[in-house]
């Protein structure tokens, strides 16, 4: 950081600063130009620089100088007595903080220090105009400072929302590759490219989030014992996996702070939906009681969303074990998995439900009605479950807003034809006097208030319809993808779909189950009933094994 030139200083002793803001500056040779100019500028003064300081890559104006190691230094040397003069190339090298500069700048001048710069002369504090010139100069140099940084900010803001790489760690899952743009000092530069790659690790990573309930530190081991390691060779912590699932990146759009490019489908690693329900997965999995499960490690396809009949309460899931004798004589663990209700085990008698239940035979049931379900949906068309009722409904509501419209349209002509009448009333040529013709304005003007009022209305209830359309659409398509999904998954997979497509299973004594799904599942089977004349598709309200 320093470097002694002579210890010998036979007139006044001088230590220089040279500060550069930017490794940028550093690589154009900003340090070198004011070291120049500082020297020359000393052997004009007959001064004998006997130590200088450079500081690389350090903002005066964000970083205060009680965390500037070389402002330290020099301190502790000025109170020491080792030097007479600190000179600068420009007094802005020193800082830009008119909260703090200012005063840094006369504490050396009152510790006997003379402050000079090669460019502006010597700083002194002889009158209040000094030290007003002095808190000038840094309020300038601060406001400076903060126009700099508002126009960069706003010029990376633009080159975001043109989709441009603006700088910055790259992103696993891409790589930087020239395409051909050229930037205003007519360089070629670098943007964003997807590395085919490392882009089949991050599907991996988002299939196993979302398919089969990984959670990050399982994501963890399974990428370790397969071999899968990072750019750089090590293995993919948690915190990095979680920030890999929220980065919006993978969907094809560049995000910077506030602002975010359009879809760029060249960039595009995962698939919208999958990219949602990842996010809803984690949402989730931060809330009590979630329907998703923490993990899909289990061997029960229910958890946290079995219920108790009787008391209401949550089942539990325990396991125990026993040894059985095998036919050959060898004695081998059995493991015994049950749904437990442990309000009815710990307050006998106020559940009249039982204490336990067979995880084997309760996932047996559920397992044949959800197979029983998606049968049902595959078999139906598309037509049969999105009903013409609801196109039907949405055709209604576009009449009644385009009607709404037609009628303000109506009550603005009225109103410019009685507007148009005001100088017929004027020269006399009129047969509605003034005052009529006033109240007529005034109804008029009230009328169309009403009626875009009702415009309003009727638009925003079109819309509701539309997105609701839209909606179902997205549920069926998420449906038909289970459907054709659940034969062919792991476990954990079918683990995953049960919990979002089952909103809550009730087990009673002599495992009556009752089975609720999903409020957007019956809303589907709704449509498809008012379409077929068929009785909305329910889970039966027991079943016994």
């Amino acid at each position: 950081m320093d470097k002694l030139i002579n210890s010998n200083a036979p007139h006044k002793r001088v230590y220089c600063l040279y500060r550069v803001s930017t490794l940028g500056q550093v690589e154009k040779d900003d340090i070198p130009m004011q070291k120049q100019c500082c020297r020359e500028f000393a052997e004009t003064q007959g001064w004998t620089i006997i130590k200088e300081f450079s500081e690389k890559g350090i903002s005066g104006f964000k970083v205060s100088a009680k965390d500037r190691d070389a402002i330290q230094h020099i301190q502790q040397d000025a109170v020491a007595g080792k030097f007479d003069i600190l000179l600068v190339f420009m007094f802005d090298r020193l800082g830009r903080r008119d909260d703090e500069t200012p005063f840094v700048v006369e504490w050396f001048v009152k510790n006997g220090i003379e402050v000079w710069s090669a460019m502006e002369g010597q700083q002194r504090f002889d009158s209040h105009v000094d030290k007003l010139m002095n808190y000038i100069r840094y309020w300038q140099a601060s406001g400076e400072s903060l126009k700099t940084s508002v126009r960069v900010k706003t010029r990376l803001s633009q080159l975001t929302e043109e989709g441009l790489y603006t700088g910055g760690s790259i992103p696993f899952g891409y790589k930087l590759e020239k395409k051909g743009r050229i930037n205003k000092r007519n360089r070629e530069v670098f943007d964003l490219a997807v590395d085919e790659n490392e882009a089949e690790i991050i599907q991996l990573i988002f299939h196993k989030y979302v398919d089969e309930g990984y959670g990050a530190q399982r994501l963890c081991r399974f990428l370790h014992d397969n071999g899968i390691k990072s750019r750089d060779g090590k293995g993919f912590p948690n915190t990095s996996l979680n920030r890999m699932i929220k980065n919006v990146l993978y969907t094809g759009i560049i995000k910077n702070g506030d602002s975010q490019s359009q879809y760029i489908e060249e960039l595009r690693i995962i698939d919208d939906n999958v990219f949602a329900q990842a996010q809803e997965i984690m949402r989730q999995r931060t809330q009590p009681h979630s329907s998703i499960p923490l993990n899909c490690k289990g061997k029960s396809l229910l958890v946290g969303n079995i219920y108790c009949a009787h008391c209401g309460n949550r089942l539990t899931l325990t396991t125990s074990g026993r040894n059985k004798k095998m036919p050959d004589g060898t004695i081998q663990k059995e493991v015994r998995m049950r749904y437990q209700c442990h309000y009815n085990v710990r307050h006998p008698g106020e559940c009249d439900g039982q204490s336990g239940y067979s995880v084997k035979k309760v996932d047996g049931i559920v397992d044949q009605l959800v197979r029983m379900k998606f049968s049902e949906i595959t078999a139906a068309s598309e037509s049969e479950i999105l009903s013409s009722q609801h196109e039907k409904d949405i055709e209604l509501a576009n009449s009644k807003c385009e009607m709404a419209k037609k009628h303000l349209l109506d009550k603005q002509k009225e109103l410019d034809d009685y507007k148009g009448e005001t100088l017929k009333v004027i020269r006399g040529q009129s047969k509605l006097s003034s005052d009529l013709l006033n109240t007529l304005v005034a109804e008029s003007e009230l009328k169309i208030q009403e009626a875009q009022t009702s415009v309003n209305t009727a638009e925003a209830e079109l819309q509701e319809l539309l997105e609701t359309s839209e909606g179902l659409k997205r549920e069926y398509d998420q449906l038909l993808s289970w459907a054709d999904l659940y034969d062919k998954s792991s476990f954990e997979a079918k683990k995953m779909i049960v919990s979002q497509f089952i909103k809550a299973v009730r087990v009673g004594r002599d495992y009556n189950i009752e089975v609720d799904f999903n409020v957007s599942f019956e809303e589907l089977q709704s449509y498809r009933a008012d379409h077929s004349g068929q009785e909305k598709m329910q889970a039966p309200e027991s079943r016994t094994a």
